[in-house]
């Protein structure tokens, strides 16, 4: 395996934003020149930092499926809209510029998100075709369009009774008020929107189920194919929700969440062949 760190700069980005590649090898002994999908990882935080347990565990749980993986360490607070979304576009870039070289099929990027990392995820997806992104990324629509979105316990709404206000907070900041409604996804979904993977708890009392409901909801009604899991108990931030990311006290695993992973292969699988 390859593993590069990039680092990524665009005019608001801290200095420690960086994307993490890694590349399966194709050996001449096994699968040779075999060209792969790859998934990019925005891990959650709230838009205040980025969560390792989302980032590195489920990128070596995605490898061992087959999938080339990248993690984007996006700018956080006190960066603001659109910072995290423009360093999103430079990754895709990034991964076309080097597709012959890492062997991705640049037709299959997909990109995951966790939490606020799944509003960054869902942004993108809404977004990837309008010129301000595109523009200011310096590139086509075409490059940026993901092949689909892949979302666990995403923040999406600013509707105050479901929403995770510091998320919006920290990434609007003095904008909060005038802008919030403007990054509620599920006001924002059209046809254009990839096709999306949705799992979320009923009971997360972080981030609302309803947020998640109200974007597959969205989602029906401009006719974008979904799939939306919600398991009836557990809380917020559960990544694989096993031993690998538990909390030390362990109120972190719930065995019926891991299920996740497994039927995002199926998913993937249905995509991808």
């Amino acid at each position: 395996m390859q593993y590069e760190v990039i680092s990524i700069k665009t005019e608001q980005s801290a200095p420690y934003a960086r994307f993490h590649a890694y590349i399966l090898d194709s050996s001449k002994q096994y699968q040779p020149d075999r060209i792969r999908p790859m998934i990019i990882l925005c891990p959650g935080g709230g838009y205040e930092m980025t969560s390792d347990r989302e980032a590195e565990p489920i990128a070596m749980r995605l490898l061992s499926m087959g999938y080339h993986v990248g993690i984007l360490r996006y700018s956080v607070a006190p960066a603001r809209f659109p910072t995290a979304l423009l360093e999103l576009a430079e990754v895709m870039k990034l991964v076309h510029e080097n597709h012959e070289k890492w062997h991705v099929d640049w037709n299959q990027i997909f990109i995951q998100g966790s939490s606020a990392g799944g509003h960054l995820a869902a942004s993108f997806g809404v977004f990837w075709n309008q010129p301000f992104l595109y523009e200011a990324a310096g590139t086509t629509p075409d490059i940026l369009k993901p092949a689909g979105l892949i979302l666990s316990y995403p923040v999406i709404t600013s509707k105050k009774k479901y929403m995770h206000k510091s998320s919006f907070q920290c990434l609007l900041g003095s904008d909060y008020k005038e802008k919030k409604k403007e990054l509620s996804i599920e006001r924002l979904v059209t046809s254009d929107m990839p096709p999306c993977f949705i799992w979320h708890t009923f009971t997360d009392p972080t981030v609302p189920v309803e947020n998640s409901l109200l974007l597959a909801e969205a989602l029906k009604k401009a006719g974008v194919s979904t799939e939306l899991h919600i398991y009836p108990t557990g809380g917020h931030g559960f990544s694989l929700a096993d031993e690998t990311t538990s909390n030390p006290d362990g109120s972190s695993i719930c065995e019926p969440i891991q299920s996740w992973m497994k039927l995002l292969e199926v998913w993937l699988k249905q995509k991808t062949h």
